[in-house]
């Protein structure tokens, strides 16, 4: 099969790989979409030591299953493969188990290829009619669909009530902001420095766009809840200064660093400042239930190219040369 591998660090080679054999709870699945991530982004940049070279990267994927009785049945990947029986996922929660395996992470191959192999119980049949170039969108609007209620459950008052703020108009930014509209939220507002993401953002649902420095941007300790989608001191430092005493930060990024945060203002405030990862197996079949039901909107902030071209895609995302909010790759 053909497979985008990443080789070292900036470095991604189209190649002939074998085709993967499926162990005894698993299948294999032709992959039609998947999505680029951050955190694939991350392992490119050579910042992710849990995603070594060489490796086929990739994560958020929809496809067909090509083995077993259930051949041919259209699907949406749960990318995370968990034990079952720890703790965690005894209760629920199983996106803390500890010996959690993601595909693009070893030992699993992830979706940048025209065939993946994944547990069949992580498969979600797709509504008929829904596109595999909108179901790929499924695990990272879960992120923003978790995100959005992890922070929710913290919060002192209903969504309807409250002022939120979300950093970034990437995919899972902009994604928190449409599932805050589907729950109804009072207000949303969107800070991002990119220009076209910003438009894209404005043209995505009812949100007020702004650059970290618009005069009109949100007020200090006028948020209720802040979604910072980003994970950079600027953005920790942004998120300090909107909340609210009694307010609610989520903290939903994956970059490197701690700085910005004021922990004087937490503490004094009784600020909740919280992290988020991931989504449960019912979040994942909600998201995409939501995806297929049109109440997160149309979903026509990405951009569809050959898997082949996938290096190009990179260098396009990582120049900062993308205005879209994801790029979705067709093998």
């Amino acid at each position: 099969m053909k497979a985008l591998v990443y080789t070292s660090s900036h470095a991604l080679e189209w190649q002939d790989l074998p085709e993967p054999t499926p162990g005894n709870d698993e299948v294999v699945v032709r992959v039609d979409a998947v999505g680029i991530c951050g955190s694939d982004m991350h392992a490119y940049h050579g910042q992710d030591s849990r995603r070594p070279p060489p490796l086929v990267l990739g994560h958020e994927a929809a496809g067909r299953i090509s083995t077993g009785p259930n051949a041919g049945m259209r699907v949406a990947v749960n990318p995370m493969v968990t034990c079952g029986v720890c703790d965690w996922c005894m209760d629920g929660r199983v996106h803390l188990c500890p010996s959690r395996q993601l595909i693009s992470m070893p030992p699993r191959p992830g979706a940048f290829a025209e065939l993946v192999r994944i547990p069949e119980r992580n498969l979600v049949p797709m509504p008929d009619g829904l596109a595999f170039t909108k179901a790929a969108l499924t695990e990272p609007l879960a992120v923003s669909y978790h995100a959005v209620n992890h922070g929710a459950r913290h919060l002192g008052r209903p969504l309807a009530a409250s002022r939120c703020l979300v950093l970034g108009a990437g995919a899972i930014g902009l994604g928190a902001a449409l599932v805050l509209a589907m729950h109804g939220a009072r207000e949303i507002h969107i800070v991002e420095t990119n220009e076209a993401r910003r438009e894209t953002a404005e043209r995505a649902g009812p949100f007020r766009c702004h650059t970290p420095n618009d005069a009109g941007a949100p007020a200090e300790s006028s948020i209720d809840l802040v979604i910072d989608a980003v994970a950079t001191a600027a953005t920790r430092a942004a998120a300090s200064r909107a909340i609210k005493p009694g307010g609610v930060i989520v903290h939903a990024g994956l970059l490197l660093g701690s700085e910005g945060l004021d922990i004087r203002k937490v503490t004094l405030q009784e600020v909740i400042f919280t992290g988020t990862y991931c989504y449960t197996p019912l979040e994942f079949r909600e998201t995409l239930d939501a995806i297929a039901s049109g109440r997160l909107g149309p979903l026509d902030w990405f951009e569809e190219r050959p898997l082949a071209e996938g290096a190009q895609a990179f260098r396009d995302l990582d120049a900062s040369a993308v205005g879209v909010a994801k790029i979705v790759l067709r093998p």
